[in-house]
């Protein structure tokens, strides 16, 4: 089927009743009422909501790895039902688990990408050089898979998927497992994107950074909002109490008619004006009661005993992977001490050990130096992979294993506090999504009384609504918290220190994300002017030392006029750049195709100038 150039890169019209292929019905048994989308050439759209909305089942939709059971669904102007091969040449998918080929090289794996995505062969090596780079792999390249952190499986997943620059970008969730630097240089890397973007992510910053509108799909119904992550939210919340009102007044009046219609059906005078009622009820377009998630922390950590007050004390160990000629040390010496009450949250550069730590610190892993903990302290701990769940058996199952004593109704109680309910208390562990999952693993740290909580990138796969909870849930537990994250709002908002492993040790710091950001950035402006005296002292002893020529001066002076030129124009460009920049975000331009489209050609042309100019 010929492409139509005009065409949106995905156009989708009253999606409905979609449901998996015959492979495993119940992966994405999920129902879509009347989706309709357009993601423009050149759009970006964010897909929000909670976790079963079928965010995922609509990715699957348009890269033709699901079909439809009704309605229209096209990309680039191809019908995804019959020509889901084309389409898929043109587009890349990165699901929340991709499918690494764990026994081959993190070359290996990139390589194997480019041969299915159809990468001519001459092109590969400056790709290569290009991605690995900018994901720090480039040292790691020849190392295995299956030896990868889950950072850095996730970094060559995306590297996976951008290897022959699509022209519709998927990503589920791309920012998981990723550290600050990583994700900041994505954000950067995306907003420049020339092609198509479809997106999930639960990341509140990233949203902010990225979007202009946020599409949610809830109930299996989708909703479009302008603006960011902030901006959909005061939205949504009017948008909510607006339909509550409407409903409430459209429930007095059905609840009028009814009435009305139970008085007067049986009466032949007024059975007429009673039928007549009973026609309008029919007709009435109902409006749906707005369901709601309430923030207030249904999850709550407790504990039965109070450890002393010293509860941690790490002196001079080594995270280190490995053992004997493998072993690899990651970071060393690493010291520390944790007192009651404390939460630390633990950052650090992908593959720098952060998971690694968690489980010396249990004993899981052996080491140098030492670790004590004080009498009387209880783990509970969550693994960001889940192995302690077990992927045969029900959820129901899971937790009646733990507590035997219980009756069906205490496990529905407890798993609806991480709302897991109704018929889903029968899936299989091994089935459910990574938010799923991770909502098991807080209900059984809820039967565990821990008073010391070790989590390892709690917030992953977990919905905005779920992460909020979480969220409330440590802010308001009283006992001792060490986690691993990437989420830097939940940093801010729970730990009160920060722990940054670096390949030569550990650096601490009181306060939240936003506190250790402020602080790493003076101690890079103070090693920048360090660097800068220093750089300075050696020009003068350059200066000093070297005879020019009046030939010599002559160019010197040309080639500073030449720059203060150069800086002139880079300037005014760059104004031009970012005036268009806030041009671009008002209504009548994007919603004017021809407008945007000059707009963005000029945009093109200024970057291309300013980047000659600045090389100049």
């Amino acid at each position: 089927m010929a492409e139509n150039q005009n065409a949106p890169a995905v156009f989708a019209k009253s999606l409905k009743k979609v449901f998996a292929n015959n492979k495993n019905p119940a992966l994405d048994s999920v129902a879509l009422n009347g989706i309709d989308l357009v993601v423009p050439k050149g759009g970006l759209v964010s897909l929000v909501g909670p976790d079963g909305a079928g965010k995922t089942t609509f990715m699957r939709l348009v890269c033709g790895l699901l079909i439809p059971t009704s309605g229209e669904l096209e990309v680039f102007g191809m019908n995804t039902a019959t020509d889901a091969e084309a389409i898929q040449k043109r587009i890349a998918y990165m699901p929340q688990r991709f499918g690494l080929y764990q026994d081959l090289s993190i070359k290996e794996n990139m390589d194997l990408f480019a041969n299915l995505q159809g990468v001519p062969e001459g092109e590969r090596k400056d790709k290569y050089g290009q991605l690995l780079s900018m994901t720090d792999l480039a040292p790691f390249a020849n190392r295995l898979a299956g030896k990868l952190s889950g950072g850095m499986k996730q970094k060559l997943a995306l590297a996976c998927a951008l290897i022959h620059d699509p022209e519709l970008l998927i990503l589920d969730e791309p920012t998981n497992h990723l550290d600050f630097q990583t994700v900041m240089w994505l954000e950067d890397y995306l907003k420049d994107y020339k092609g198509a973007l479809l997106l999930v992510s639960h990341d509140r910053y990233f949203l902010n950074r990225l979007c202009t509108s946020i599409c949610e799909i809830e109930h299996g119904v989708l909703t479009r909002y302008k603006g960011d992550y902030s901006a959909y939210t005061v939205q949504k919340e009017a948008a909510v109490i607006r339909q509550t009102k409407e409903y409430e007044l459209q429930q007095k009046e059905i609840a009028k008619l009814e009435d009305y219609i139970a008085r007067n059906q049986t009466r032949a005078s007024t059975a007429k004006s009673a039928q007549s009622r009973m026609k309008q009820l029919e007709k009435m377009e109902r409006i749906e009661k707005p369901i709601t998630y309430q923030k207030s922390a249904r999850v709550q950590f407790t504990y039965d005993i109070e450890p002393p007050q010293q509860v941690l004390q790490v002196q001079d160990i080594a995270i280190a992977v490995g053992s004997g000629a493998e072993r690899k040390v990651l970071a060393e010496p690493v010291s520390f001490e944790v007192r009651r009450g404390e939460k630390w949250g633990i950052i650090g550069e992908n593959g720098v050990g952060k998971s690694t730590l968690l489980k010396i610190l249990q004993g899981q892993l052996p080491h140098v130096g030492k670790i004590r903990w004080a009498a009387q302290t209880k783990i509970s701990y969550f693994e960001q992979e889940s192995t302690n769940l077990h992927p045969a058996k029900t959820v129901m199952q899971e937790i009646h294993d733990r507590v035997p004593t219980w009756l069906d109704y205490d496990v529905r109680s407890l798993l609806g506090k991480v709302r897991i309910t109704g018929e889903e208390v029968y899936k299989q562990v091994g089935v459910l999504s990574g938010g799923e999952r991770a909502k098991v693993c807080f209900a059984v740290m809820m039967l565990e009384h821990g008073n010391i909580l070790i989590l390892d990138e709690p917030t992953n796969h977990l919905d905005i609504s779920m992460k909020e909870v979480i969220e409330d849930a440590m802010k308001t537990f009283t006992g001792t918290i060490l986690f691993v994250s990437h989420d830097r709002y939940l940093l801010d908002q729970v730990a009160d220190h920060i722990l940054e492993i670096t390949p030569t040790g550990v650096k601490t710091y009181i306060g939240g994300f936003q506190s250790w950001l402020d602080a790493t950035k003076k101690e890079a402006a103070a090693a920048n002017a360090a660097a800068q005296a220093v750089e300075t002292e050696k020009k003068k002893e350059d200066k000093q030392q070297t005879y020019r020529s009046k030939e010599q001066r002559a160019k010197a002076a040309q080639q500073r006029a030449r720059m203060r030129q150069l800086e002139q124009q880079s300037e005014a460009m760059q104004a031009e750049l970012d005036a268009l920049n806030e041009e671009i975000t008002k209504e009548e331009v994007y919603s004017d195709f021809n407008l945007m489209q000059e707009k963005c050609k000029r945009m093109d042309t200024l970057r291309t100038e300013l980047d000659a100019a600045l090389e100049e």
